[in-house]
């Protein structure tokens, strides 16, 4: 992806400041030996620094569709980085070195990104476009000077040039098949509900006997229904009375002295 930027900026600064002039356009570093061997006037295009554009990073996924318009796969999205470049022209003459820096300012102003005709490889198939600016001030933590102190040459007048690149490679998530809709059943309007399952008697509930009763034990002779005199709910004195198969004796008091009752059956 850098050398394809390089290659950009090579033509784009060959085409439209230099205008078929026979400069060079080269990427050295600027060191004191390397200057000691120019000997014809070139134009140097720098790469010191390299760092993500952190206001550019986005978040989620990208869809990638066939023909068909359904999903296939899923990619992070690109993430952009910085290239910083140093711009230097190199003559005998500093008049010639300022015209050309004039050039190359004018040349790159006139556009915020790379532009798309010049464009090649992968930047050409991101089809995303590719920011830069020039000559902005530099940031906090470095300074020009710090930067021609570490090459250990002389300062000379620069342009600082930095290309906001997309970087695509990132892992391919793979996307299941779309669902279709066999087997889908649309339902409008009132509905009815759904119909209620048999219910069953609980096994063991008819015939259950009660409780202190003799099940299987016939009924005495002449015990009448439970609503007859006699029967087996009769409660009247001087009979037995039958509840649910229980046998009570009734007391009653005839004659006997107060507080005491006398125990008879009939």
């Amino acid at each position: 992806m850098i050398h394809e930027v390089d290659d950009v900026l090579r033509s784009l600064i060959r085409a439209e400041a230099l205008e078929g002039s026979p400069i060079a356009v080269v990427f050295d570093a600027p060191t004191r030996e390397w200057a000691a061997r120019v000997n014809a006037p070139m134009v140097n295009l720098y790469l010191y620094d390299i760092r993500e554009d952190m206001r550019r990073r986005e978040r989620g996924l990208h869809n990638e569709y066939d023909e068909r318009g359904a999903i296939v796969a899923r990619r992070r999205p690109p993430r952009y980085f910085k290239l910083s470049y140093l711009i230097t022209a190199w003559t005998k003459r500093p008049e010639d070195e300022h015209r050309l820096l004039s050039s190359l300012l004018g040349c790159l102003l006139e556009y915020e990104a790379l532009p798309q005709a010049h464009l090649t490889g992968a930047l050409e198939e991101i089809g995303a476009s590719v920011p830069m600016s020039i000559a902005l001030p530099p940031p906090e933590d470095r300074s020009f000077a710090d930067v021609w102190s570490a090459l250990g040459g002389e300062l000379k007048p620069s342009l600082d040039l930095v290309v906001s690149v997309p970087v695509t490679s990132s892992p391919r998530y793979t996307a299941g098949p779309p669902v279709g809709d066999e087997g889908l059943l649309a339902r409008f309007g009132d509905v009815p509900p759904p119909p209620e399952p048999p219910r069953q008697t609980m096994p063991g509930r008819v015939g259950l006997s009660v409780y202190g009763g003799h099940p299987g034990r016939p009924a005495p002779t002449g015990a009448g229904a439970p609503d007859e005199p006699g029967g087996a709910g009769t409660d009247a004195p001087g009979g037995r009375a039958r509840r649910h198969g229980l046998s009570l004796r009734i007391t009653e008091n005839r004659g006997a002295p107060e507080g005491r009752s006398e125990d008879r059956t009939p």
